[in-house]
């Protein structure tokens, strides 16, 4: 059974319906008790990094106390920018920090490039990893955000917006992706499918 957890930034319906497609089980926690049960734990999210202060310490440490029992833990978009120490956006606002760095606002308007970035871009794949398998290059995947992880030893997949940042990361049960694999096609459900594998 999967924990998606809502802290009210963002609309859980998508990614409900992508994970019904592949047959997963999906529960929402209304306490962090109640995470006890999950077999991973998925935190989606869009917009600012202030709203994961909803996520206090009373969910922040069941959290980690599951990814230390081996269970997977996947961040999407905002959810992914969590999982690293912080970002400029909400400087006094800590991530999770299981990942280290801290994001940034994407430098695509230097670059004369919309920020934020609305849209479909490349996946470029820097190592072989459990979350993308049967992920070619190149392959494309919905992105909106205007900031970034920087590009790191876990970086698995990077993409260009007048900058080069992380796309995708993987650290053991630990992964992330700054775009929308349930807005992201058969790409995106190959994502959630391999991530899906980890916690059965």
């Amino acid at each position: 059974m999967i924990a998606l957890i809502d802290y009210g930034a963002g609309n859980l319906t998508s990614v409900k319906k992508a994970l019904a497609a592949l047959d997963a089980e999906v529960f929402v926690p209304t306490t962090p008790a109640e995470l006890g049960t999950a077999s991973g734990v998925i935190v989606p999210g869009v917009g600012h990094f202030g709203a994961t202060r909803a996520l206090d310490s009373a969910w922040t440490d069941e959290i980690l106390a599951l990814v230390g029992a081996g269970r997977p833990l996947l961040g999407i978009c905002l959810g992914m920018q969590w999982l690293f120490e912080g970002s400029e956006e909400a400087p006094d606002c800590p991530g999770l920090g299981v990942l280290a760095g801290r994001c940034h606002r994407l430098a695509g308007e230097q670059a004369g490039l919309k920020v934020p970035h609305v849209g479909w871009n490349a996946l470029d794949r820097r190592v072989d990893s459990p979350i993308v398998e049967g992920v070619p290059s190149g392959a494309q995947v919905y992105f909106t955000h205007s900031y970034a992880a920087p590009v790191t030893g876990v970086t698995v997949a990077a993409t260009d917006h007048g900058e080069t940042f992380a796309a995708v990361v993987q650290r053991g049960q630990i992964a992330g992706v700054q775009f929308h694999p349930e807005k992201s096609g058969e790409v995106g459900l190959q994502i959630l499918r391999n991530w899906l594998r980890s916690s059965a």
